[in-house]
């Protein structure tokens, strides 16, 4: 049959061709065709015959048109016919299909929807022939259209086999589809992501992207990236029905890579696409982070790579990162934002998840990470202020939502930096540049992020050499500080390249001899750190310095006999060039003076040089005639330019207080309890040697010292001290020299007095001269025309001063009443704060510094203090509510005297220290609830009119209040409190007289008005951020369903409303 109907086929005229198919019976044809698509030979021949001989027109020939429709469709989707040979069957197919009748496309769409239910389109080849089926049906009149309709809607609604998604969803790209059809489409396929192998997925998208350009472009969108949002993105495995499996997550990442590929170059090609993705974004971001996980972050910083999105890209990433942060914070300051939102989420984490995935093939992603890090250092990092200087204090951690946005940064460049060799490059050259040229604003920031790469990559860093060896070079002309923090940053790699150190060392030679102060002073910083790390064999450890730099990448023995030897010379060398500095500028000496002290702490074996260098300047200055007064020579440390007088040498004593009180006395205490060799005599007679003749300088210098008078320093109290003259120049900094000197030698004194009486005594008499000269200064230097006097920098170590306040008051802190009386009365008699809130404000500042800038050392301080019950450091809770019960004890007792009796400022500075110390406790812990319990007795049952303390316990109050519940019922009380005492606007208007809290009374109703108002305040911005956050919530949760938006009601939202009067009378008596 098939020979001979191909053959009648090529014939011109069609009837002999009609006769033999007339003949045919249906089963002898339908073997005819299957035999011919199976041998693959003629099939399209064949099948072209058929058609010919079988009119449209004719009942027959329609008949005989579907019957082979029916047949060749399932017989191609079946999979046992040659690709070639279905492809021509089905493009054939396609070229007589508007050759059929409205009642035959109804039969063969329903075909078509019948097999994709009962999933035998798997291979979805004869798919291409529906779309086209469809379009014709919608042409054959209106029922056809409608008919159209519901096999589409039948064929959404119907169960769909995974293996056909791809097909149907490639299939309807050729449809012709309403709105609603596509929206009822797209739901579907979106629907399908989780049944899907995870492999098919990326076609998958690739389709649906293709298909939107149809429409639908958020919608699908939206859900590409809410199918990547879950956390373990688990699908329903193919094979195994309604079993979840849980993807690896290699496999994940790597599809999310393809996705993200595929959604770039579908932007590229369509820019709508691409503007939906961000305008959609930007929407919910404003007050949500519903649209916002790493994959959607990755996605982003991909797009950011096509030129006309990347500002907006960054924008919105800027000000996603710094509104989470501010949001995170809002919501931890207030237990009522955290009762009614469940737990933050937060975008730092999703960007560093992204980091973190990155490895997993996203080049495509990196490149958009290393400008994101950058973008939010350079925009959220230290600003400049007056001079060049940083605005922002120097803090270890970081508070506010610009500090945590800027670290944020850094911590994506160092995570980058060790995952991804290709932009390790990129990155060190982007950190080495900014600390060249930002030379106008602070670079602590970057100098940070330097010094995290050295410490965890520094052999990585190593293949990059040639750009430290290039920043090396414009040492010279950076700032100081910026030079200081690069090379303590770049000391490890010193230690590990030769070739590193020799480039340092030839620019510190060259810039010795600059021009440029600056210059010179960075030359000192380089070279007295070097002496700092390359340690010489035999040197003492020192506890206070030897913060070892330690790496896993790194093991260098750098104390090993070869290198000690090596270093001992290295050390030496640099030695002999920096006294070239002793002929330099002030401020050269100067640094090079007080960085002596930390060289011979770190490196003892080099004291005998350090100290021959120090005392050989001391002789400059010492007047070893011991009968001549004063002991130094003052005229040598001031120079005169006409009227203008300058400081020459940078404080004697510093010279002194650097070898005489740290040095001598470091060496005196580290070699008495070292175990030195006998081979070391010689060292030892050396070491002798100098430590005699300063020893015999200071004890000479002391006794001198006490019998000088003004005079002999050329001073006097009725000299000229005012800054606007040359004679009040130079009386000033002889009067600043003097002090310092002073200074020292009750330093020094101290420490080797060994609490001997007659040392002590004459400790005594240098405090009372160094306070007779600083009260004169005090008292002359602000008369006058000239610029005000500042107060000298004071030369007694941290040390000597802790050591000093631990001996005078042997009682302990918390006992500060326990200070006699008599002792209290003289500060009183000479106007002088009290010794204990002397004691207290020192307390209050230690506490509050360590707070703000080492928050995570505060327990190690309280450790630290000397506490009698033992038992109770082990608990760091306990150990903190066991201070802040020594400090209730002692303001508790401040009130249970007479009001007559009460020390206001005591009271507040004790408020102050609790209100530091409370914020150590956590809000759901025990000791949290007692101290609000307590802190709320005080304020009920203390009637003190005494503003100032009213307004630290109230604030102390509130800061407790915020983070326990809701402060609704306190807000109210004290609205009542303060309209009973204050009155109502309306004098006719008779007000009950109400007391909850005894602290609000006449005198401090004002007080508390202004802290109450300044809650309410704080208390409405967190009910409109609320409104907002919930509204964006519930919209995105709701979308387009049409339901009312709401939330349970909380009391403070409530409270607001019956406040509104109080506060309203409570501004107008106060403005009145």
């Amino acid at each position: 049959e098939m020979d001979k109907i191909v053959s009648l086929s090529d014939g011109e005229s069609t009837v002999e061709l009609q006769k033999y198919l007339s003949s045919l019976t249906n089963d002898q044809l339908i073997t005819a065709l299957t035999n011919s698509a199976l041998r693959g030979k003629k099939a399209g021949t064949m099948l072209k015959g058929i058609l010919k001989g079988s009119p449209p027109g004719s009942s027959e020939g329609a008949n005989r048109r579907l019957l082979v429709y029916e047949h060749l469709i399932p017989l191609c989707e079946s999979g046992d016919l040659q690709a070639e040979v279905a492809a021509d069957i089905i493009g054939l197919l396609m070229l007589e299909t508007h050759t059929l009748s409205g009642s035959s496309l109804a039969k063969l769409a329903t075909l078509f929807v019948d097999a994709i239910k009962v999933g035998k389109m798997g291979s979805g080849k004869s798919l291409e022939l529906f779309p086209t089926i469809l379009t014709a049906l919608a042409a054959w009149e209106l029922s056809g259209e409608e008919y159209k309709k519901q096999l589409i809607n039948s064929l959404c609604s119907s169960r769909w086999d995974p293996q056909c998604v791809i097909h149907l969803t490639t299939m309807f790209r050729d449809v012709p589809l309403s709105a609603e059809e596509l929206q009822f489409l797209v739901d579907k396929v979106l629907r399908m992501f989780f049944k899907m192998d995870l492999q098919e997925v990326p076609p998958l998208v690739y389709q649906l992207l293709l298909l939107s350009a149809k429409g639908c472009k958020k919608q699908i969108l939206d859900g590409i990236v809410a199918s990547f949002f879950l956390p373990g993105f688990t699908l329903y495995s193919p094979n195994l029905h309604l079993e979840v499996q849980t993807i690896p997550q290699d496999q994940l990442r790597h599809v999310e890579g393809t996705v993200i590929l595929h959604i770039v170059f579908a932007i590229r090609l369509d820019n709508e696409l691409g503007r939906e993705l961000l305008k959609n974004l930007f929407v919910f971001l404003q007050t949500s982070y519903g649209d916002l996980c790493p994959f959607s972050v990755a996605l982003l910083l991909s797009v950011a790579r096509i030129q006309r999105y990347e500002e907006q890209v960054f924008d919105l990433l800027k000000g996603a990162v710094i509104k989470s942060y501010k949001d995170e914070q809002l919501q931890q300051g207030s237990k009522f934002l955290q009762n009614l939102l469940p737990v933050h989420c937060s975008v730092a984490k999703m960007i560093l998840d992204t980091v973190k995935n990155s490895v997993f093939g996203w080049d495509h992603v990196t490149q958009g990470l290393v400008q994101l890090g950058f973008f939010l250092m350079d925009t959220f990092g230290p600003k400049p202020g007056p001079f060049g200087k940083s605005t922002e204090g120097p803090v270890t951690a970081a508070r506010t939502p610009s500090q945590q946005a800027c670290k944020l940064g850094g911590q994506m460049l160092l995570q980058g930096f060790k995952m991804h060799e290709p932009i390790r490059g990129e990155i060190l050259e982007q950190v080495l540049n900014r600390l060249v040229t930002k030379t106008a604003s602070p670079v602590s920031h970057y100098l940070d992020l330097f010094s995290d790469i050295v410490i965890s990559a520094p052999m990585i860093l190593l293949e990059s050499s040639s750009k430290v060896t290039e920043t090396f070079d414009h040492l010279t002309y950076l700032p100081l500080g910026t030079v200081q923090g690069f090379l303590k940053a770049v000391q490890p790699l010193l230690k590990v390249s030769m070739s590193l150190k020799d480039s340092l060392i030839l620019v510190l030679r060259k810039a010795m001899f600059s021009s440029q102060l600056d210059g010179r002073k960075s030359a000192v910083t380089g070279f007295l750190l070097l002496l700092k790390n390359f340690k010489v064999l035999g040197s003492l450890a020192s506890s206070q310095s030897s913060q070892a730099v330690s790496s896993s990448q790194v093991q260098v023995d750098v104390h090993s006999r070869y290198n000690s030897a090596a270093n001992e010379a290295f050390c030496l060398e640099i030695l002999s060039s920096l006294r070239r500095c002793l002929g330099q500028q002030a401020d050269v000496r100067l640094m090079l003076y007080e960085g002596f002290y930390d060289v011979l702490r770190r490196n003892s074996q080099l004291a005998s040089s350090i100290m021959q260098t120090l005392l050989s300047q001391v002789r400059r200055y010492y007047e070893p005639e011991q009968d001549l007064l004063p002991p130094v020579k003052l005229e040598p440390c001031i120079t005169a330019h006409g009227d203008q007088v300058y400081l020459q040498e940078p404080l004697v004593a510093d010279c002194i207080l650097s070898c005489s009180v740290h040095c001598l006395t470091w060496l005196q205490n580290t070699h008495q309890t070292a175990n030195l060799n006998a081979d070391d005599s010689d060292d030892e007679e050396n070491d002798e040697g100098y430590k005699s003749e300063l020893q015999t300088i200071l004890e000479s210098m002391t006794r001198r010292m006490i019998k000088c008078e003004l005079e002999d320093f050329e001073l006097d109290k009725s000299a000229e001290f005012s800054l606007g003259s040359s004679v009040g120049v130079k009386n000033n900094i002889y009067a600043v020299l003097v002090m310092g000197l002073y200074e020292v030698l009750m330093e020094y004194n101290f420490i080797s007095a060994n609490y001997n009486k007659t040392r002590f005594e004459e400790l005594l008499e240098l405090f009372h001269r160094h306070h007779k000269l600083s009260e004169i200064l005090k008292e002359k230097s602000g008369k006058g025309r000239g610029p005000s006097h500042k107060t000298p920098r004071s030369l007694l170590s941290l040390g000597f001063v802790s050591t000093l306040i631990t001996v005078l008051f042997s009682v302990l802190m918390w006992r500060y009443t326990n200070i006699p009386r008599a002792v209290e009365e003289v500060g009183k008699k000479e106007k002088r704060c009290s010794l204990s809130q002397l004691c207290l404000d020192g307390l209050l500042r230690i506490f509050t510094t360590c707070q703000q800038r080492y928050p995570e050392k505060m327990a190690q301080l309280l450790s630290a203090m000397d506490v009698e019950d033992k038992a109770e450091q082990d608990d760091v809770a306990e150990m903190n509510y066991f201070y802040i019960r020594q400090f209730q004890r002692a303001l508790f007792t401040q009130l249970s005297g007479g009001e007559e009796d009460f020390n206001s400022r005591e009271a507040q500075v004790l408020v102050g220290i609790l209100t530091v110390l409370t914020r150590q406790l956590k809000p759901s812990s025990k000791q949290f609830v007692q101290m609000i319990t307590w802190t709320v007795k005080i304020c009920k049952e203390t009637s003190f009119e005494d503003s100032a303390f009213c307004k630290g316990l109230l604030s102390l109050l509130f800061s407790l209040q915020v983070l326990y519940k809701t402060p609704a019922s306190l807000l109210l009380e004290l609205c009542q409190d303060i309209h009973s005492q204050l009155g109502d606007i309306d004098q006719d208007v008779e007000v009950e007289k109400q007391c909850h809290f005894a602290i609000v009374n006449m005198k401090t109703a004002t007080t508390a008005a202004l802290l109450v108002l300044t809650q309410v305040d704080r208390v409405l911005d967190e009910v409109d951020w609320l409104i907002a956050r919930k509204k964006s919530q519930t919209a995105s949760e709701k979308s387009g369903s049409g339901e009312t938006i709401w939330f349970p009601p909380d009391p403070t939202v409530l409270l607001l409303h019956h406040l509104r009067p109080g506060i309203v009378t409570i501004s107008l008596v106060l403005l009145a």
